[in-house]
């Protein structure tokens, strides 16, 4: 028998995911605390062994707990502030929304191809409107044989490439270390480097953002680099709202540097059910799809995630070494 451990889990989405969260190989103290209210984390998780989560800032301030094991419950971790946990404390996150995520941007992409907004609403409104009822109606355009890019060659990135190839199109990426190559096993034909971002924007006739948010990739795309693209292609960004420059997209998009973006992440975050201000400025353009930060949230990926965190709370209490740490 192992010492039972004091978990406390903060984040509502992985909350209802009880099942899969507390199937671990012995039995410990689990404590919901998902209110939000920072008064109530720091009294309840201050003799915690285990901090499951998804952000962490101030009024929270753990520096003085026991935690031993912050579990991130995505692959950022840019939404916790490490300063506010002890500073010896492991932090590991998990994933599982590659294929989510990828089945979420060909959606756009073929939404986008295929005016599918636009041609929902007219016929909605009585309007019948094809290329051979109207002559100002536009050809559509196919994905095959087309160019997709992706910036960022992870697990996301790859699972939207290999997508894109099961559609015909031509895949090409992005990443930091251009010479590490292509990724074993991905469907991209070529790599670039980031500072052959331009050149690789040019090639393409989809750019899909993947690329985590840091201080290398914030503002990564703006002006220069929409200027790059072709005005046929369509941007998508299923990253964070912050690799892209909001005004340069709103401005390329309207007036026609790009065919238009779909959007899943935004520049500033929701009110309850609220959306962001930045959400307005792109929904009154005809060429955009837009969608609430959700590309992720398949079931599936949340069951699969709360059983990498329940094996990680094993693997601490048997003083195994953790898997996917990152600090």
């Amino acid at each position: 028998m192992v010492t039972p451990l004091r978990i406390v889990v903060s984040d509502p989405i992985i909350a209802p995911f009880r099942a899969q969260l507390e199937a671990t190989a012995e039995p410990h103290e689990w404590v919901y605390a998902t209110s939000g209210d920072a008064a109530e984390l720091n009294r309840v998780a201050a003799d915690a062994d285990v901090l499951v989560l998804s952000k962490l800032a101030e009024p929270a301030d753990l520096r003085e707990s026991s935690i031993r094991l912050a579990h991130v419950t995505g692959a950022g971790t840019d939404r916790v502030d490490v300063a506010l946990l002890p500073a010896d404390v492991a932090i590991c996150n998990t994933g599982h929304h590659g294929r989510s995520i990828a089945e979420h941007v060909i959606m756009q992409l073929l939404m986008l191809r295929r005016r599918a907004l636009t041609t929902d609403a007219q016929l909605r409104s009585g309007e019948w409107r094809t290329v051979a009822s109207d002559p100002a109606t536009p050809y559509h355009r196919l994905a095959f044989g087309d160019t997709l890019g992706v910036v960022g060659t992870g697990e996301i990135g790859q699972e939207v490439a290999a997508l894109a190839a099961g559609l015909g199109m031509r895949t090409i990426g992005v990443r930091r270390n251009a010479s590490a190559g292509v990724p074993a096993g991905s469907s991209f034909e070529r790599v670039y480097g980031f500072d052959e971002l331009e050149a690789f924007l040019g090639e393409c006739d989809i750019v899909v953002v993947c690329a985590p948010l840091n201080d290398e990739t914030r503002g990564m795309i703006s002006r220069p680099q929409l200027a790059a693209m072709k005005p046929t292609a369509h941007l998508l960004n299923v990253a964070r709202g912050g690799v892209l420059d909001e005004d340069a997209v709103a401005e390329a998009v309207a007036d026609g540097t790009i065919a238009g973006v779909g959007l899943d992440v935004w520049w500033g975050g929701n009110d309850g059910l609220r959306a962001p201000k930045s959400v307005a400025r792109f929904a009154s353009l005809p060429n955009t799809v837009v969608s609430p930060h959700h590309s992720g949230h398949a079931e599936q990926v949340f069951i699969a995630r709360a059983r990498d965190i329940a094996h990680n709370i094993d693997r601490l209490a048997a003083g195994l070494p953790l898997e996917r740490q990152v600090r």
